[in-house]
């Protein structure tokens, strides 16, 4: 374990809600209970004024930064974000990551047991939204006892959390950081979710979600995450990394196998992901990315944000995100202008695709520390030492 800078050993949290009364769902049905599973780092300072909540990508989950155990070779997926004297700060910040619902590492979701069968929910499950995710992720906020957050930050389907958050409980938001993301899905991104989609529902063992007790529809999901690996990186990262180089093998062999590195690679990676994902959740997730859109119902995006205005935004793009080009970015500035928001835009240089988000770890690290520091400095939080415990608050 890198001890160095970390948030160190950390703990997978519970919270359950929705026991008496379902919450309501966007479909017009309802769920509950509802477990999250999340995790927090730092410690709330005496008014509760520090908190930061992180919302994750597709494949992400509540396990943000540090380690389970000392012998842990990896840590949470932003570790290198988040920490002392990273980019989230945790020895200023309170920071708050919680599982989606619909996910599979702890939250509730297609895999858990459905109270009225005993049985997983499987394709009984009520289809979800991005608002229903954030519509959950306010009753942990409020178990914590956090009236105001102080940021609300995330990449790919974790910024279209934090404009749902934006849109949805804008008084509860004082500055946001939509990352690498959108305000809705174009059609080319629907295309990729329902090939994916497609590429499980074609696996004999997906049994029309019916699975649990049987061999799960792993081909299938691999293959989903193959083609979604492929949007994440870009033409020059994949000449840099693989270029035309064969695996294991010094010379082709005019066979159907695995003979170049780039295939050898997103085989590992489809294979190792269905060590940790469900593909129920899989669908389920891809469907509530899809349904997305913070114009619908609205003449123009703008009218989305009339109650954001007072909202301090950084959004950040990347040159070679291919998945969500800069021009989605540039639309949700152009909205938050329109209502006069204190916005500002970043179209960084990078190499990395989509995932640069999460691999421009210099750049990002000076770019959120800088702009975290003029929110607190501009709403007159006060940082000392913490003397808060990060604790949950019966409301």
């Amino acid at each position: 374990m890198q001890a160095q800078r970390s948030v160190g050993i950390v703990q997978r949290k519970y919270f359950t809600f929705a026991q008496d009364a379902p919450m309501p769902l966007d479909s017009g049905e309802t769920l509950g209970p509802i477990t999250l599973a999340y995790e927090t780092y730092g410690q709330l300072n005496e008014d509760r004024s520090n908190a930061i909540l992180i919302l994750h990508a597709l494949s992400g989950d509540s396990h943000a930064a540090g380690y389970y155990t000392p012998n842990d070779a990896k840590p949470g997926w932003w570790d290198d974000c988040i920490g002392p004297g990273k980019a989230f700060d945790t020895n200023k910040y309170f920071v708050i990551c919680s599982n989606v619902i619909g996910g599979c590492q702890g939250s509730t979701g297609p895999g858990s047991i459905n109270p009225k069968t005993g049985k997983p929910y499987g394709l009984n499950f009520p289809v979800i939204t991005i608002a229903d995710m954030v519509r959950a992720q306010r009753h942990l906020i409020d178990h914590l006892g956090i009236d105001t957050l102080l940021a609300v930050a995330g990449g790919s389907m974790g910024g279209m959390q934090v404009l749902q958050w934006m849109v949805s409980y804008p008084e509860r938001v004082r500055a946001a950081l939509p990352l690498a993301t959108t305000a809705r899905h174009s059609p080319m991104l629907i295309a990729f979710s329902e090939v994916g989609r497609q590429a499980i529902y074609a696996d004999p063992n997906w049994h029309n979600g019916d699975y649990y007790d049987k061999t799960p529809p792993n081909t299938g999901l691999a293959l989903a995450r193959m083609i979604g690996h492929i949007t994440y990186l870009s033409e020059e990262s994949m000449h840099q990394k693989f270029g035309r180089r064969l695996q294991g093998r010094e010379r082709y062999g005019y066979e159907f196998e695995t003979e170049f590195a780039v295939e050898s690679y997103l085989k590992y990676n489809g294979n190792r992901f269905t060590e940790r994902f469900d593909a129920n959740s899989y669908l389920y997730i891809t469907k509530a990315m899809d349904y997305f859109d913070l114009s619908n119902g609205h003449q123009r995006l703008a009218d989305a944000f009339v109650n954001s205005a007072h909202i301090t935004t950084l959004v950040v793009s990347f040159t070679s995100d291919w998945l969500y080009p800069a021009y989605h970015s540039k639309e949700i500035v152009s909205a938050l202008t329109a209502v006069g928001a204190d916005v500002t835009y970043c179209n960084l240089q990078s190499t990395w695709g989509h995932d640069a988000f999460l691999l421009e770890v210099d750049t990002m690290t000076h770019l959120i520390a800088d702009f975290l520091d003029r929110v607190v400095r501009e709403n007159g939080i006060r940082l000392p030492k913490p003397v808060v415990e990060a604790q949950a608050v019966s409301k």
